[in-house]
């Protein structure tokens, strides 16, 4: 399956039917006056929320959405039927953006969220709801009130609790498919993960999700490389695990061009919690891996861990760092009174 985590579609609800004009004709029966019934009510747009989806490509080939249109009303008093709602199904983490992208009109965070985006026009009047001591035939009826329409982009923000951040080459790949059930690409050149991967990690009787995006590279901000348009994966991500390529020529340089990005994107990324890890240790003997952790450390400012995406050494270390700093499971299920404020949603 393709992945998309932009879309841009139209949104109509549906129109309110209009109104009857009919007068009552039975045998026997004089001056039987207006009988003609309201127009029934246009459908809403409804936008859902639903597991198991990680991608907005079905909107690549689908980008009109029309809801019905009320029924007419008719004679003997009859109100049309109402137009079916038209519900939109969209992966968990997506925003509705207003056309210029200035606004989020709407936030999924959770399954099962359903929330009305548009409301379907009222049915119109039939002429005996017009009828007055004074106006004893109307011949007046309303036409139904109009649908609401717009153009809306649709942006998907994956939901995870830990994010991968690097430069290309610094292991994202191997280390996610090391801990998780993830089958990202790994390759001997730059920018092998073209889209964000997310993996499901098992560890300790703990379970938590973690994100690779694309790596970053100086001026990602500007365009150059991939650009930073996929950051906003991790943006609702509890942590960021930063690695730094062991073999880089300078992993100092190799930790601010990433940690300049983040600032420059900003959104709160810088605000997270950080932890940092050196990878690729396993061709380093234990001076060297010394050396380059000072380094590093000195230049972020906080503690640098070891590991090795590819043989494991290391790995089981920054899982129990990753989990202490996500905090308690959101199925966790602390002696509390009803009530009580919930714990924070966690996408496990």
């Amino acid at each position: 399956m393709h992945f998309l985590d932009q879309a841009k579609i139209y949104v109509r609800s549906g129109e309110g039917g209009p109104g009857a004009v009919s007068f009552r004709r039975e045998k026997f029966i004089e001056y039987g006056g207006p009988d003609g019934g309201n127009g029934g009510k246009g459908g809403d747009i409804i936008f859902e929320a639903i597991a198991g989806l990680n991608t907005l490509i079905d909107f690549r080939y689908t980008q009109h959405f029309r809801a019905q249109r009320g029924h007419g009303g008719s004679g003997s008093n009859r109100t049309g039927g109402g137009g079916d709602d038209l519900i939109i199904r969209v992966p968990v983490g997506t925003q509705v953006l207003s056309e210029d992208k200035e606004e989020v009109l709407l936030d999924f965070t959770k399954a099962g969220q359903r929330e009305v985006f548009f409301r379907g026009g009222d049915g119109g009047r039939g002429n005996a709801s017009y009828k007055t001591s004074t106006n004893r035939t109307p011949r007046q009826h309303g036409t139904g009130w109009p649908f609401e329409e717009a153009w809306v982009w649709l942006r998907l923000k994956l939901l995870a609790d830990a994010g991968l951040v690097g430069l290309p080459n610094a292991g994202k790949s191997t280390f996610i498919n090391q801990v998780s059930n993830a089958q990202a690409k790994v390759g001997e050149y730059a920018f092998t993960t073209t889209r964000p991967q997310l993996g499901v990690v098992r560890h300790k009787q703990r379970e938590f999700v973690i994100a690779d995006i694309p790596g970053l590279i100086a001026g990602a901000a500007e365009g150059a490389g991939i650009g930073d348009r996929f950051l906003g994966h991790i943006e609702r991500c509890r942590v960021l695990l930063h690695l730094v390529d062991a073999n880089d020529k300078d992993v100092a340089e190799s930790y601010r061009i990433v940690r300049d990005e983040l600032e420059n994107y900003g959104a709160g990324l810088t605000d997270k919690k950080v932890v940092i890890a050196l990878n690729k240790i396993d061709m380093l003997d234990a001076e060297l891996i010394a050396a380059l952790s000072a380094e590093l450390a000195e230049a972020s400012g906080a503690p640098v861990m070891a590991l090795s995406g590819a043989s494991g050494a290391g790995v089981e270390a920054v899982l129990d760092t990753l989990i202490e700093a996500i905090g308690p499971a959101a199925d966790a299920s602390p002696d509390t009174d009803a009530g009580e404020e919930e714990l924070q949603w966690s996408p496990v």
